[in-house]
């Protein structure tokens, strides 16, 4: 069960303060002035993995996975297998590996 958050604290800064606040949590991404200082407060910073590859990754196993329940059904329905779309799917998951390999490394580089 998620915790209730019904403590308060209160923190005053100057306008010039509020508002290098803001800009460093709209650049981050972060939308929710609460959720960006807890972060800030307890961990001490905030990544923003705004990584292209995620995308594509992301995108390419929506349509793996797809393409499979694709295949699965004609398999179940006729017994059959072709050889083109497998091949395309291997393809596709070596594609998938190799970015998340990318991912992988720019990781490591943090």
């Amino acid at each position: 069960m998620k915790e209730k958050r019904d403590e308060i604290i209160i923190l005053r800064t100057t306008k010039a303060e509020k508002s290098r606040i803001y800009e460093k949590m709209l650049g981050m991404g972060i939308r929710s002035l609460s959720a960006y200082i807890r972060k800030m407060a307890l961990d001490g910073y905030c990544l923003n993995l705004d990584l292209p590859q995620l995308r594509r990754m992301a995108y390419l196993l929506q349509m793996c996975s797809n393409n499979l329940n694709q295949y699965a059904k004609r398999a179940n329905e006729s017994g059959k297998i072709y050889a083109t779309d497998m091949e395309d799917l291997r393809q596709r998951l070596d594609e998938l590996i190799d970015i998340g390999r990318q991912i992988l490394s720019r990781l490591a580089e943090l």
